[in-house]
């Protein structure tokens, strides 16, 4: 889902920045109040396993490409804006250091997979959790979130038809209108990225979980 360099108009990606900027600034303050010598080790393997996972990237017809995220892991544990700062993070050194996702539209690629499946997994699982079982809660909020940022990856990439044209009439930017990029991009998410990002989060939430309740037993047994 990592949108490259040049598939974006400036006039898409400047202000995806301009509204980014202040965004990943008080991120940045929650995430500096938010860690503890306790919580940062878990923070930081959180953010590597967030990484690993976006750095498989499966092309989609029509798209960019597909992966999991991790954001939702990391909302339900340390909160929206914990996690979108480290899933931010970890999108710009993907662009800077290996190429994946350009620097031009990390915004995008931020506001996206970032901010709006971070905030959208945790106040799903606000909502649902001690009215569902916690493993579907969990999976919900991981497919909901990635389906979230999904929509917004489509809907920038599907709008750059409109923006620019050569003398031709050809796009400029992404070729791609919103009649691909919506059924190929969200589509995918929501059949088998989601589902992928579901088990991912379920999976993980269930082990850490466990650890807790160990820990506490240790504690109390102490």
């Amino acid at each position: 889902m990592h949108i490259p360099d040049g598939f974006l108009s400036p006039s898409t990606y400047l202000p995806a920045t301009v509204a980014a900027i202040p965004l990943l600034i008080v991120a940045w303050k929650k995430t500096k109040e938010a860690i503890s010598d306790e919580s940062f080790a878990l923070l930081s393997s959180l953010t590597a396993f967030s990484f690993v996972i976006m750095m498989f990237n499966i092309p989609i017809p029509g798209g960019t490409s597909g992966h999991a995220i991790g954001a939702a892991i990391l909302a339900i544990l340390f909160g929206p804006w914990v996690a979108a700062f480290c899933v931010s993070l970890t999108l710009f050194i993907q662009a800077l250091v290996f190429g994946d996702g350009g620097l031009s539209v990390f915004a995008i690629n931020s506001l996206a997979m970032g901010f709006v499946a971070s905030f959208s997994a945790y106040y799903v699982h606000k909502l649902l959790a001690n009215r569902v079982n916690n493993s579907i809660v969990w999976f919900i909020a991981g497919w909901s979130g990635i389906v979230a940022a999904s929509v917004i990856v489509a809907v920038a990439l599907g709008i750059q038809p409109l923006l620019g044209v050569d003398t031709s009439g050809h796009p400029i930017y992404f070729p791609f209108g919103l009649n691909i990029t919506i059924p190929a991009i969200v589509g995918s998410h929501v059949l088998f990225f989601g589902t992928a990002e579901g088990i991912a989060t379920m999976l993980v939430m269930g082990f850490v979980e466990k650890i807790k309740e160990k820990n506490a037993v240790a504690g109390g047994a102490v």
